[in-house]
């Protein structure tokens, strides 16, 4: 399950990809429209511009922009700065893998290999959609 700050994170990104080169988007602006509270969201972008995927400008006429093109921006990306992984269990992670405690050994354990499977997938799809894609509102 994505947590709050991942969904938050998610909003406000394509908030910024919809304004992408028309200059800095006021935090007052993400916040209100993606309902959003302005000091977790002020938390969230500090942290994707240290990641790299925000810039910002201070003052009067500053706010926050897209620091790549959207089209640079995966899903799978955004996931992984703020979840820190797309696998569902510890042992199914590639770059934070922790042995399952109480598990048998991961070379008899079918649930492992299922994880991995969906782990996967996972990345292979939220991987391949961009910010820049348009994601229809009407999919179920």
């Amino acid at each position: 399950m994505l947590s709050q700050k991942t969904r938050y994170a998610i909003r406000a990104l394509q908030h910024l990809a919809d304004q992408y080169g028309q200059g800095p988007v006021p935090l007052t602006d993400i916040a209100e429209t993606q309902k959003i509270p302005a000091k977790f969201l002020t938390v969230i972008l500090s942290e994707l511009s240290r990641e790299g995927l925000v810039d910002t400008q201070r003052g009067r006429d500053g706010g926050y922009w897209l620091a790549l093109s959207p089209i640079d921006i995966s899903y799978g990306d955004i996931v992984r700065l703020t979840r820190g992984s797309l696998a569902l269990t510890p042992c199914a992670s590639r770059f934070a893998h922790e042995t399952c405690t109480n598990c048998l050994p991961e070379s008899e354990c079918r649930l492992h290999r299922l994880m991995l499977r969906v782990r996967d997938e996972t990345a292979r799809v939220l991987d391949g959609i961009s910010l820049a894609e348009p994601v229809p509102l009407d999919v179920e």
